[in-house]
C-alpha cells in the first residue's frame, strides 16, 4: 500500500469509549507493519449520514458500526451485501473509490467462529437455542444459527414487537417468547445467547432467571465489557460451557481489516492478549 496516503478506519457508536476495536486493529497494524490508523468515533444518530459522507474525504477507507447505528445505516448505504440485507443490519462499511458506501455484516461470521473456538464440541443440531434480544446483533446471530442448522430458536425481547418482526423475517423455526417468560425458554436450550446490552458496563443488569441452566449447556454473551458478565459467571457455576463475547469481536473484524488494509489477520493468543491490556 502506498505511503502517499495513509489509510484510516474506525468504529462509530454512541457510546463508544468502551470499545476494544481500536486496540485490536492497532495490534494488527503493528503486527503486519501497516501504516494506518483506526480510531473510535462517538456519533449521535442524527449526525450519522453527514459523518459517513464526510469520512471518505478525510482519508477513511471504511468503518465499523455498533450500537445504535447497525440498522439505521441500511438506509444510508449505496450498496448492501446479500447477508446484510437478510440480517437487516450492517456492522462494516467500505468506502469505495467511486465514493459509494458499501455495507456488509460480519457479525454472524464472527459469532460462529467464536463458538467454534470456545465450544468446539457444540453441535448446532443438538437442540434449540434461546436468544435474548432482537436488535441488529440478534438478527446476525439468528441468521447464522439457522444457517448452521439449529432446529429451533426461542427468541425473547423486552419489546415483543421487535421479536415478532424478526420472526416474520426469518420464518417458523423462530419462536417468540414474552420477556417475562424468558427464563422458561432456557430450560431446554442447548445454547443460550445474550445479544442485548444488558450486563454491559454502564447498562442495566440482565434480570432473566437462570435456574433452568443445565451442566453442558453452551452459554455465550455478546457483551465483553466486562469480560465475565453475571450471565457467564452464573452459567459457569452451574457447570455450563461458557464463551465470552471478546472472541466474536476478534473474528468479526478479520474480513473488515482485510478489505481495508489488504492483509488477512490471524486471531490467536497474542491478539486476545493485546486487546485485554
Amino acid at each position: 500500500m502506498s505511503l502517499s496516503k495513509i489509510p484510516l478506519a474506525g468504529v462509530i457508536g454512541s457510546p463508544i469509549a468502551h470499545s476494544k476495536s481500536p486496540q485490536l486493529h492497532r495490534h494488527w497494524l503493528e503486527t503486519y507493519g501497516i501504516a494506518g490508523h483506526y480510531v473510535p468515533l462517538d456519533v449521535a444518530p442524527d449526525d450519522l449520514e453527514q459523518v459517513l459522507r464526510t469520512l471518505p474525504k478525510m482519508g477513511f477507507v471504511g468503518v465499523n458500526l455498533t450500537i445504535p447505528h447497525k440498522e439505521a445505516v441500511m438506509k444510508i448505504a449505496d450498496l448492501i451485501t446479500d447477508r446484510a440485507t437478510l440480517i437487516g443490519a450492517a456492522n462494516t462499511l467500505i468506502f469505495r473509490a467511486d465514493g459509494k458506501i458499501h455495507a456488509d455484516n460480519t457479525d454472524g461470521y464472527g459469532f460462529i467462529e467464536n463458538l467454534k473456538a470456545g465450544a468446539p464440541d457444540w453441535d448446532p443440531k443438538s437442540g434449540p437455542a434461546a436468544v435474548l434480544g432482537a436488535g441488529g446483533a440478534a438478527r446476525a446471530v439468528v441468521s447464522s444459527l439457522l444457517d448452521a442448522g439449529v432446529p429451533e430458536i426461542c427468541l425473547s425481547n423486552r419489546t415483543r414487537v421487535r421479536a415478532e418482526q424478526l420472526q416474520r423475517d426469518f420464518g417458523s423455526r423462530v419462536k417468540v417468547v414474552d420477556w417475562v417468560q424468558a427464563g422458561n425458554m432456557i430450560d431446554h436450550a442447548a445454547l443460550v445467547v445474550n445479544t442485548t446490552s444488558l450486563g454491559m458496563i454502564g447498562k442495566g443488569a440482565l434480570r432473566v432467571p437462570l435456574d433452568g441452566l443445565r451442566p453442558g449447556t453452551v452459554v455465550t454473551d455478546l457483551v465483553y465489557a466486562p469480560l465475565r458478565t453475571h450471565l457467564l459467571e452464573t452459567a459457569e457455576e452451574m457447570g455450563c460451557v461458557t464463551v465470552d463475547g471478546l472472541g466474536m469481536l476478534l473474528h468479526q473484524a478479520v474480513p473488515a481489516f482485510e478489505r481495508w488494509f489488504g492483509q488477512r489477520p490471524e486471531v490467536n493468543r497474542a491478539t486476545r492478549t493485546a486487546v485485554l491490556r
